[in-house]
């Protein structure tokens, strides 16, 4: 089974050392996507950043052959937990009936200190 390594473009360059998306066999991982605008802006609102995160996962995921409703589990990562309703009518209308496994988590910090969330993901494109 090949390994397929994905660099998405319009995407943002990895901060670190690794790539937008990994493809094995029938699974497709997505590396945290945050709420940066490809020109580099932050919004301040936690929602607008985890609209940008969501839609970069899309592109990603269906970039790798996938669709939302294929994605397993699901890692969000948050700043103020506090805001958690927030953004749930996003993950809604994105996953609509489909509900994949799912963590929330309370961090101190992201990568960039305007970041407020991050989100990761795993879809299993079998049967």
């Amino acid at each position: 089974m090949p390994i397929e390594r994905l660099m998405v473009k319009g995407q943002l360059e990895p901060v670190s050392h690794y790539c937008h998306v990994v493809r094995a066999g029938d699974f497709i991982w997505l590396s945290g996507m945050v709420g940066m605008r490809s020109d580099g802006s932050i919004p301040e609102s936690t929602v607008e950043q985890f609209q940008i995160a969501m839609d970069a996962i899309d592109v990603c995921l269906r970039e790798a052959g996938g669709r939302p409703d294929q994605v397993v589990k699901v890692q969000v990562f948050m700043t103020d937990i506090a805001e958690r309703a927030s953004i749930n009518p996003i993950r809604q209308r994105y996953f609509g009936e489909h509900r994949p496994a799912s963590t929330l988590v309370e961090v101190s910090a992201l990568v960039d200190p305007r970041m407020k969330v991050e989100i990761e993901a795993v879809a299993y494109v079998g049967a």
